[in-house]
């Protein structure tokens, strides 16, 4: 395998880093100033809809998410660049971090949000839509399939989460900003509605 490039290989050290960190404290920072925490909280902060974004829950919860970046992430910064890359992903945690912030006022919510699920799910869309045709075993479920089916299914699941099981204590609607803003990034690079077209002239198509 090709060596990890370096924004994803900064992600990765700085997501398992942080949360080796906040063990080390006492989870002090994923459940203090470095999570988002609602607007009408008096925790919140405007640098928490980055700072969230590196931090995490649990074991699993870091895995989970460090895999999906490994998967998908490696390869998309190779075909887009350093700066593509890190235009995308930074799209995707911000879209889901308003997503997640507009959730929850409407929810009435007061618990703070942690994970990269909103990057990572944007890198998913972003593969699903790179790489439509290739085939990916995911590890749930461990079945080959498609990329444009996975991403497809993995939406489907989580507006169905979202909508039937309010109180399970995950962001699913995050997850789904995170697949919206990585969608329209796209959608503006290729010049495609709802954005006007670009100007007529060399330019690279994601």
């Amino acid at each position: 395998m090709p060596p990890l490039p370096p924004v994803t290989q900064a992600l990765l050290l700085i997501n398992v880093a942080l949360y080796c960190l906040d063990i080390a404290l006492g989870e002090s920072l994923s459940r203090g100033w470095l999570a988002l925490w609602p607007l009408g909280s008096s925790h919140f902060m405007p640098w928490q809809v980055v700072t969230y974004a590196f931090m995490h829950g649990s074991m699993i919860h870091i895995f989970l998410n460090m895999m999906a970046l490994w998967m998908f992430g490696g390869e998309l910064e190779r075909i887009w660049g350093t700066r593509r890359f890190m235009q995308f992903y930074g799209a995707s945690i911000l879209m889901a971090a308003v997503t997640q912030l507009l959730m929850a006022l409407v929810t009435g919510s007061v618990a703070p949000t942690v994970g990269a699920s909103g990057g990572t799910f944007g890198l998913l869309l972003a593969f699903g839509m790179m790489f439509p045709n290739r085939t990916i075993m995911p590890l749930f479920p461990p079945i080959p399939m498609k990329a444009k089916y996975f991403v497809a299914i993995y939406g489907a699941v989580e507006l169905f989460q979202g909508v039937t099981n309010t109180q399970s204590g995950v962001a699913h609607f995050a997850h789904l900003g995170g697949m919206l803003g990585g969608w329209l990034v796209i959608r503006y690079w290729r010049g495609q509605l709802p954005f006007s077209r670009l100007p007529r002239g060399p330019r690279r198509r994601p």
